[in-house]
């Protein structure tokens, strides 16, 4: 059964190098096991360090940020990516730049849906997840060396 998806993209990054809604929706779709509301924002380091900041206690702009509001029906939430991040990433790893965003938002989704890596058991788990999830999508294995 088709899940019910209701998703807001921002825009709130100078960089244009950037996936569009479209995508981001067959990304997110790929990923959901049940309905949801979803914001999901791209913003610049300045933003993206700030929110890692105030709610992880890290000061530097990571790539992926997820927050789940309660327990929700449907499922609510944010994800954050910061285009810069991503960016550089995706240069540093040989990524083309949309597989490093497919991964990531695939990622942030496995997260509202309350996956973790906080162990290695949850870490193999979900990355398994997210391997089956990107080949469906096309997208190479992204945990593979290149």
């Amino acid at each position: 059964m088709q899940k019910s998806l209701k998703l807001v993209v921002q825009y709130a990054t100078a960089s244009s190098d950037v996936p569009t809604r479209p995508q981001f929706r067959r990304w997110v779709k790929a990923t959901l096991m049940q309905d949801a509301e979803i914001v999901l924002r791209l913003v610049d380091e300045s933003e993206g360090r700030e929110l890692n900041q105030q709610f992880r206690q890290k000061d530097y702009a990571t790539n992926v940020l997820t927050f789940t509001y309660d327990d929700t029906q449907p499922l609510t939430g944010d994800i954050v990516l910061c285009a810069p991040v991503v960016s550089t990433e995706a240069q540093v790893q040989n990524k083309s730049l949309l597989a490093h965003y497919a991964h990531l938002t695939v990622h942030g989704v496995l997260h509202l849906q309350g996956y973790d890596h906080i162990d290695d058991a949850e870490a193999v788990h979900m990355e398994q997840l997210e391997t089956q999830i990107l080949a469906r999508l096309g997208y190479d294995d992204p945990y593979i060396e290149r």
